[in-house]
């Protein structure tokens, strides 16, 4: 396959070794938005390609574990790749503790023998994680991603190097786009502002993850300036800081399905509130989001009552 213009010959490389397992798929899986993800795609073996867009430009990430599993591989390719290289060791979640964590449930402490390889990473890119996070709001899944890969589709870039992805459009595109821009993507004008807002201030809201990101980070101020944004609230707040700063401890409080989960999995209660859930997760404060990625990746999942809700198409309003 050829190279994209903007690729170097050959991608670079950089080998990391592992101090304890690492589960590819799980731990990214957090930033990916279906499996049909212009942006990162696993292949059968649980490699992952990964296109995103740095401080120096776009890049793709090739990531792979050795047979042995005692080391992790990774190719680069684009302007960016240096970068992304650099950063790969914070969006494996290398410097993760998950012993930090300590089970008082059985289904908790069961999840946490299993998915070992979990790792809670980061990628320090705020506007990565709160477009779609906006998309997300109060819609189905099935709509919020029909959404992203609309606008991947129509204002992204192809991503540098193989195998053809393609990278979020650039905060000064979407800032100049006028909402009704958006509706042909499935957005009313509610999200499209808030999209736009949101990226006329990416600078300022990107300088969040410096201080927000990593074990040592406090997030607690970027998530005041994220919910500084009216139509910005504890959830969309929450998503950010799962994927661009690493934490541990955030919770989509507001979710449609979380409450269900967290209730039926340590209390055997089909229905639940955010308050319930908050009181069940309160011996796990500091490390609640690690809970519920756990209870996520088990597969479990509260009974379900009434029909599924269908998803709207606001473009062919």
């Amino acid at each position: 396959m050829a190279s994209h213009p903007l690729s170097p010959a050959a991608p670079l490389q950089r080998s990391l070794e592992l101090s304890g397992p690492l589960d590819l798929r799980l731990t990214l899986a957090p930033h990916g938005r279906g499996r049909l993800d212009p942006a990162l795609r696993f292949e059968a073996s649980g490699s992952a390609w990964r296109a995103t867009r740095t401080p120096d430009g776009l890049a793709t990430l090739f990531i792979e574990l050795e047979p042995a599993g005692t080391r992790v591989r990774v190719r680069a390719w684009g302007p960016g790749a240096p970068h992304a290289l650099g950063s790969v060791d914070a969006l494996l979640g290398l410097d993760d503790d998950p012993t930090v964590l300590v089970p008082c449930h059985p289904v908790v402490a069961d999840a946490v023998r299993r998915l070992a390889g979990l790792r809670i990473g980061r990628t320090g890119n705020v506007m990565e994680a709160l477009v779609p996070a906006i998309l997300e709001q109060k819609v189905t899944r099935t709509e919020a991603w029909r959404a992203y890969r609309a606008i991947i589709g129509r204002w992204g870039e192809d991503a540098p190097g193989p195998p053809g992805l393609r990278v979020s459009p650039s905060a000064a595109t979407l800032a100049s786009l006028p909402y009704h821009a958006f509706h042909p993507a499935g957005l009313e004008r509610r999200r499209a502002d808030l999209i736009r807002a949101v990226a006329r201030e990416a600078e300022r809201l990107e300088r969040l993850a410096e201080t927000a990101a990593g074990p040592s980070g406090d997030p607690e101020p970027a998530y005041r300036a994220l919910r500084a944004f009216p139509g910005i609230g504890p959830w969309t707040a929450a998503e950010v800081g799962t994927r661009a700063f690493g934490d541990p401890d955030a919770i989509s409080v507001g979710d449609a399905h979380l409450p269900h989960l967290v209730s039926w999995a340590l209390a055997g209660e089909p229905r639940g509130t955010d308050e319930r859930m908050l009181e069940l997760l309160e011996p796990y404060r500091g490390q609640r989001g690690r809970v519920i990625r756990l209870l996520e990746a088990t597969g479990r999942a509260a009974p379900r009552y009434g029909p599924r809700v269908t998803p709207r198409h606001i473009e062919r309003l």
